[in-house]
């Protein structure tokens, strides 16, 4: 292979390298722009006003479109069918995290609630928290739309009991023979917000806001682009810089 050979195949593998980390430095963008629109479309569904219990969507593709959208029920608490999700963090600590199902009022199906935080016992992780019982009548719940609970690792095998790692709500709805809507709801004080206090119920609502990993992308797309200029600097100094210092010392 000559030297203008050499300096052709050296060139060519540059620019393709170089236009292969450009194009995935603009993919991360183009991938933080389009969190940024789902953002967006969060954000404007928190503004709109609290679905009622007649509302909520019983499918699950219709029902993502009201995700993150307040909601005012009215139902009865199934205190019975309470769940205890393990592992669970919250202000720096370890805990569970209680999952009630809520009957709808006028419908026939119920709807889970991720209904805060409670610490759990050091010595004893089978041992329940004490709170104070459930209203057995209707209550009114707010909260606001969100995914199943957030899951955690967990060994093979269905998990029965109380107390488990993760909770799918179809699934649930078939254990307890009770129909589930796909969405859960993530409960909020009186006054719509979460609280970085216990409440009067004993638990814990100190909800994280949705987060979209637009740091990430950015972050991503920074390393993607320095590479790229990195390849820029090393073919300049090799190929240009470099030969003519060296014809130079030896003139």
């Amino acid at each position: 292979m000559t030297a203008r050979q050499r300096a052709i195949l050296v060139f060519l593998a540059t620019l393709a390298s170089v236009v292969l980390t450009l194009r995935l430095g603009f993919w991360q963008l183009d991938r933080a722009q389009q969190k940024l629109d789902l953002q967006a479309g969060i954000d404007a569904n928190a503004k709109l006003p609290p679905l009622t219990s007649a509302a909520l969507l019983p499918h699950a593709g219709a029902a993502q479109s009201q995700l993150h959208r307040h909601v005012s029920l009215r139902g009865r608490w199934l205190q019975d069918k309470t769940i205890y999700l393990d592992n669970r963090p919250m202000a720096g600590r370890f805990g569970f995290l209680l999952v009630t199902p809520l009957l709808l009022e006028g419908r026939t199906e119920a709807i889970l609630v991720q209904r805060g935080w409670v610490p759990r016992d050091a010595a004893d992780r089978s041992r329940l928290p004490l709170l104070p019982p459930l209203p057995t009548g209707a209550v009114e719940v707010l909260g606001r739309l969100t995914a199943t609970p957030s899951k955690v690792y967990q060994l093979a095998g269905d998990e029965k009991g109380v107390i488990r790692q993760n909770l799918d709500a179809r699934a649930y709805g078939e254990e307890i023979a009770q129909p589930l809507l796909p969405l859960t709801v993530l409960q909020l004080d009186s006054g719509g917000d979460a609280s970085t206090a216990l409440a009067a119920d004993g638990l814990l609502r100190d909800w994280p806001s949705p987060d979209l990993g637009l740091h990430k992308h950015y972050g991503y797309a920074f390393q993607w682009f320095a590479l790229s200029a990195l390849l820029i600097g090393l073919y300049v100094w090799f190929q240009t810089i470099r030969p003519r210092l060296r014809a130079r010392r030896q003139q």
